[in-house]
């Protein structure tokens, strides 16, 4: 699964890895609270993962399903361990297995699936 490897690369020292999962011309969405990042290219997003501030980031897949193309996840955010927010991300596959279009929605003040880690920041 693209979802898989692409959160375990953000999550990883080196996220930048993750750029090889992406079509050249990849093109994304991602909504966080108060705005949204766009771009319409693999360089976009290396600018985004650089403009990211480093911390202790993990995102934990809670669903995840396939349906052709189309791969979603749905997962909550910790940063040192305590929840930070939850997530629903949706990417279509290119026909050669990478990531063509990304689109996440980031959210701190609602969970879809209760989460059964620490909820001391819920």
């Amino acid at each position: 699964m693209a979802l898989r490897a692409y959160f375990a690369g953000m999550d990883s020292r080196r996220p930048e890895q993750t750029l090889e999962l992406l079509e050249p011309d990849f093109r994304f969405l991602i909504a966080l609270p108060g705005k949204e990042v766009t771009g319409t290219s693999r360089e976009d997003f290396a600018a985004y993962i650089a403009g990211r501030n480093p911390v202790d980031r993990t995102h934990e897949i809670l669903r995840h399903s396939r349906d052709g193309d189309l791969e979603t996840v749905y997962g909550v955010v910790t940063e040192g361990g305590g929840y930070t927010g939850s997530f629903h991300s949706a990417a279509v596959l290119s026909p050669g297995g990478l990531i063509a279009r990304y689109q996440a929605f980031f959210t701190v003040s609602f969970q879809l699936i209760d989460w059964a880690g620490d909820r001391s920041r819920v």
